[in-house]
């Protein structure tokens, strides 16, 4: 991970739940069978240049498996 989520995860929306998500297959295979959601939310990151700034995250989660596959998809400052 190239950045560090600093504080709470705001404003968090459900994408996508179990079969509509793409990925379900790999998630699966790499983390167990679950019923897998996509979610998004906005959150301030620390990234790896030791900038702080707002940024929409989407990430993958199930119950007893925790968040996994973080990513930033736009930095809102």
């Amino acid at each position: 991970m190239y950045f560090d989520v600093v504080g709470r995860i705001e404003h968090v929306q459900v994408i996508a739940i179990g079969g509509r998500i793409r990925e379900v297959m790999r998630l699966n295979r790499q983390f167990g069978p679950a019923r897998w959601r996509k979610l998004k939310g906005i959150a301030t990151v620390r990234l790896q240049s030791g900038r702080v700034c707002h940024a929409e995250v989407h990430w993958y989660e199930a119950h007893g498996k925790g968040r996994k596959k973080m990513k930033i998809k736009r930095i809102l400052e």
